[in-house]
């Protein structure tokens, strides 16, 4: 099975002084994202509070949002300067990291419960959003209008965010009163408050730029393309906020929290971050053949895939973290050994196809089966 065009491009040296430069800008553009973040969420966290919003509801969406804002600033950005790839590969490749790299991770540090509203309502969620992306992305396009679409799509479910939080117990809105800063002391300032947003902006504006920037560079002297670079590099480092919200909460024991913030940040990404990025482009968004052929449904099966493996357990643990891990490792690999045309590839993807998938579909209907014997024998 051999990828589609476009993952390769021609590889052109730079002198070393320049490819040292561009990596500190790469880094530097990471570092201004995740800081860039954090004074975001921190500042319209504030106003938010300052106006009477509940803690609850601020951390289900400004604080949801403010991590996925460095895939929103450098999907915007790049579109902005011709490269969309970057942007398709960007959401997609971060989805994909989200839910094996980050929960494997996670899982690692601590058995990661999953709570009951994730697995009724916020997977589900993910998932249908992920399949009307693939629905929209059939005529290779998401036009201007569909970009909308997802925009309206993601307002109703802040909306409905909103409305939920209203019934939700004083224990659940309390856990969230602990974890979003409250107003006080110095942050009491609205001047404050609107400082950290602007200075939060800028530092995703910039970081985005040096980020995207260094990034063409890279995927020119390496010989890939953007959209290899976007799938990897700039999706792993646009997830840094979303690593250390979800390994930090593991560490603390805030496990539904570690999970929640992944399945609330691709969601945010495909409503938010693709709506956005189709709507400031100019003739739609293209989507590459290679997304379309192959990325896209990774995507999509690793979203569906949570919903089986929440609900036969309600946990992930080690083991499975684990197998997390090894499939964004195989995914990876598929990725560079498809960039560079490499003659193990059709084997590569003959295993892939013949013994790993299927051996994956088997454990599944084997978990399946296994909790259905489990709860009849509960109920009997």
């Amino acid at each position: 099975m051999r990828r589609a065009p476009t993952r390769g491009a021609r590889a052109g040296l730079l002198p070393a002084g320049t490819m040292l430069i561009h990596a500190l800008l790469f880094l530097l553009g990471l570092a201004a994202l995740v800081a860039g973040a954090e004074l975001l969420v921190r500042g319209a966290s504030k106003i938010a509070l300052s106006l009477g919003i509940s803690p609850l509801v601020v951390g289900l969406t400004i604080v949801a949002m403010g991590t996925s804002s460095p895939e929103v600033a450098v999907s915007v950005g790049a579109v902005l300067n011709g490269s969309a790839d970057i942007a398709v590969g960007n959401v997609v490749g971060s989805n994909i990291f989200n839910v094996l790299f980050i929960l494997g991770i996670s899982a690692l540090v601590t058995p990661l419960v999953v709570h009951s509203q994730i697995i009724r309502q916020e997977v589900p969620i993910m998932i249908g959003a992920s399949l009307v992306l693939a629905v929209m992305a059939i005529d290779a396009r998401l036009g201007r209008l569909e970009s909308a679409l997802l925009l309206l799509m993601l307002a109703g479910y802040v909306v409905f965010l909103v409305q939920q939080s209203r019934a939700e117990t004083a224990e659940v809105r309390g856990g969230f009163e602990g974890r979003v800063s409250q107003p006080g002391g110095w942050g009491v300032h609205w001047s404050v408050q609107l400082l950290l947003i602007v200075a939060g902006l800028g530092l995703l504006v910039l970081g985005s730029n040096w980020l995207v920037d260094s990034a063409v560079v890279f995927a020119r002297a390496l010989g890939v393309s953007d959209l290899v670079i976007g799938l990897t590099i700039i999706a792993a480092g646009t997830s840094m906020p979303e690593v250390a919200t979800s390994v930090m909460a593991a560490v603390r024991g805030e496990r539904d929290i570690a999970v929640g913030n992944v399945i609330g940040s691709n969601t945010f990404n495909i409503l938010g971050c693709l709506g956005l990025s189709g709507l400031v482009s100019s003739g739609g968004l293209g989507i590459a053949p290679a997304v379309l052929n192959f990325d896209l449904w990774v995507m999509v099966a690793v979203a569906v895939a949570c919903l089986p493996v929440f609900i036969f357990g309600r946990q992930i643990g080690r083991r499975r973290g684990l197998l997390f891990l090894a499939y964004y490792v195989a995914y990876v690999a598929y990725l560079i050994l498809g960039a560079q045309d490499h003659d193990a590839l059709d084997e590569y993807s003959a295993i892939m196809l013949s013994f790993v998938l299927p051996l994956t579909i088997v454990t599944l209907v084997a978990m399946l089966i296994r909790e259905q014997r489990r709860r009849d024998e509960a109920g009997g």
